[in-house]
């Protein structure tokens, strides 16, 4: 099993379909067998550029097609819950584009189908696999930054304002995933509070905030913009050892470590001076780690590979997308609420639990 390559088609030929088609079709686990799309030319167009693999433009004439092992899905979200159904129930392995699903519920039944049938289902969480946030999940579970106190994280540039879905729902997937990915006991919020705004009259949310609490105490913010002249691709993690910035744009120092931060000390709640006795601050120096270089999608196809050979979840499987749409759901309903804090499904079963 391990000595062969896997069979892997594309479905999807739009515009991330081209870079998961060129990353197949290098990499030394996976044979591209076919490019599906329902038009045929654009479908053709990306064949071109990876081999003239054959060209299919009928899924279940594709998914009948007992050699083929895996599928990789970059179609809109609103189509992804219907031909991942479609492919696990043709005994396929299935990889989709990031959210997983339109609704949570539809992530679920995704999850469960695949659990029943004993099929990997990845959800293509790119940014989890490039170099900076291997190092920043390494860090962290390290326990280099000590208890994490905030994150702030901004993803904000003059983008294409989508037809169908609000800026949280476009933009949001890339951080959620992130921090899914590096906190050690996953995104898994009570609450959320979800403030947007519409200047230009679009009818969705083109500039948003997101706010949910983290363990122990520690808040994480989420700025996503659509309008902005200046593009911002930066999230910041202080905790109560260090700070982590991660400047995605800037090639030459991607990560920096703060050794700077704010001490408390135990003393007593009583006397006129506790509040300066108790806060000390620290200046000590600052680093960047060395990052090696790889293609991200190169790891991610590498990870789908191994875990479908290796019979295990893949380390962005299914419930991590899962995950993510929990909380953009529950940012929806804030949204559609004027920012009230609104749990998070499955949020009262926990509450419940620890009560």
């Amino acid at each position: 099993m391990t000595s062969r390559k896997l069979r892997v088609a594309l479905i999807g030929a739009g515009y991330w379909g081209p870079n998961l088609a060129r990353n197949f079709r290098i990499s030394g686990d996976w044979d591209l067998a076919a490019i599906c799309d329902l038009d045929a030319d654009r479908a053709r167009s990306v064949s071109e550029q990876v081999g003239n693999v054959p060209v299919v433009t009928d899924l279940d004439e594709l998914l009948a097609w007992p050699d083929l092992e895996a599928v990789a899905i970059a179609t809109p979200a609103r189509t992804h819950h219907r031909i991942a159904l479609a492919a696990m129930l043709a005994g396929k392995h299935v990889l989709v584009e990031k959210p997983l699903a339109d609704s949570r519920e539809k992530g679920e039944e995704m999850v469960e189908l695949a659990r029943q049938k004993g099929l990997v289902l990845m959800a293509d969480h790119t940014y989890c696999y490039t170099p900076a946030v291997l190092k920043i999940r390494e860090l962290i579970a390290d326990g280099a930054l000590g208890e994490i106190l905030f994150i702030d994280s901004v993803r904000i540039n003059l983008g294409l304002i989508q037809p169908d879905v609000d800026v949280f729902w476009d933009l949001a997937p890339h951080d959620l995933s992130i921090l899914d990915f590096i906190l050690p006991a996953g995104l898994q919020p009570a609450h959320v509070s979800a403030h947007g705004a519409d200047p230009l009259g679009a009818g969705r949310a083109c500039v948003g905030h997101l706010c949910f609490p983290l363990a122990a105490g520690g808040l994480a913010h989420v700025h996503v913009n659509w309008l902005s002249p200046t593009k911002i691709r930066q999230m910041v993690i202080g905790g109560s050892k260090r700070t982590l910035v991660w400047d995605d744009l800037n090639p030459q120092q991607r990560l920096s470590l703060y050794d700077r931060g704010v001490n408390l000390q135990h003393q007593p709640s009583e006397g006129a001076n506790r509040t300066a006795a108790t806060i000390s601050y620290r200046l000590g120096d600052t680093w960047s780690p060395a990052l090696p270089e790889h293609e991200p999608l190169g790891q991610m196809v590498s990870e789908y590979a191994a875990s479908i050979r290796e019979e295990r979840l893949s380390r962005t499987d299914g419930s991590a997308g899962l995950r993510v749409l929990s909380v953009l759901e529950a940012a929806s309903r804030s949204l559609a609420e004027d920012g009230r804090t609104t749990l998070v499904d499955g949020a009262e079963l926990q509450l419940e639990e620890t009560a």
